[in-house]
């Protein structure tokens, strides 16, 4: 391809046309992100929801290390996950690295610090709205953290597509786990990276095109479950669109 529109062309033509090589591409980070960002979802609504109403001693210690968590560089991540998995790690008896396995455990571990730390934000809010009147009905620690998450049902599934969204947007991490290879554990954002070093502008734009539709249909999903949720709590009249 010689131009810029030649190359936006053909690669508009390979999704409408259904390319078996662009889309066995999509579905299978489609594939590894949901999978990865339930099992960090489960995990980090637990852990968050807990931290939120439970006092303990080194309370402020473990919200350190989960701020700090956040901030922690992908490529990290990945490389730790990395060890974990190798065959002289602890966890190599698996024979999960450069699989999908691997790729989802390092997209969860990404994303489980994320999930938490948004959980625990919107549960505490919460708590201190009315978690003194669950506490004078009798309820344990970890019976008002679910009553105040399933309250807060609708911010939490925002949580869920932020989560989603930032796994499927991960490059560094699945590199280093999944290695790349072509046909097994190739995914949009590590194709993108590749096909464009070997200057091949049309595939490479064709999973950016879809990625970029990706990213817009979560945008749209979180502003529905906001308005949703406003609705529902009899903020916003009915006949107000979105």
């Amino acid at each position: 391809m010689n131009t810029f529109s030649d190359s936006v062309s053909t690669a508009i033509g390979l999704v409408l046309a259904g390319d078996a090589g662009l889309w066995a591409i999509v579905l299978r980070s489609l594939a590894v992100s949901v999978t990865a960002t339930v099992i960090a979802y489960a995990l980090g609504l637990w852990l968050g929801a807990w931290l939120a109403s439970a006092r303990f001693a080194g309370r402020g210690v473990a919200l350190t290390l989960l701020n700090t968590a956040l901030a922690v560089p992908a490529v990290v991540v990945g490389l730790v996950v990395y060890l974990l998995l190798s065959r002289s790690g602890p966890l190599g008896f698996l024979g999960w690295l450069f699989n999908f396995e691997a790729m989802v455990v390092a997209q969860a571990v990404l994303v489980l610090p994320l999930v938490t730390a948004l959980v625990r934000q919107t549960v505490e809010d919460a708590e201190r709205s009315h978690g003194e009147q669950l506490r004078s009905m009798g309820a344990g620690t970890l019976m008002r953290s679910l009553l105040l998450a399933w309250d807060e049902r609708y911010a939490l599934l925002t949580v869920f597509i932020t989560a989603f969204g930032r796994a499927i947007a991960e490059v560094g991490t699945v590199m280093i786990v999944g290695g790349n290879i072509d046909g097994f554990t190739r995914v949009m954002t590590t194709a993108i990276a590749l096909e464009t070093s070997k200057g091949d502008l049309p595939l490479a734009l064709g999973l950016g095109v879809v990625l970029l539709a990706v990213v817009l249909v979560l945008n749209a999903l979180v502003s529905l479950v906001r308005r949703w949720r406003e609705r529902a709590d009899g903020l916003v009249p009915l006949g107000v669109g979105i």
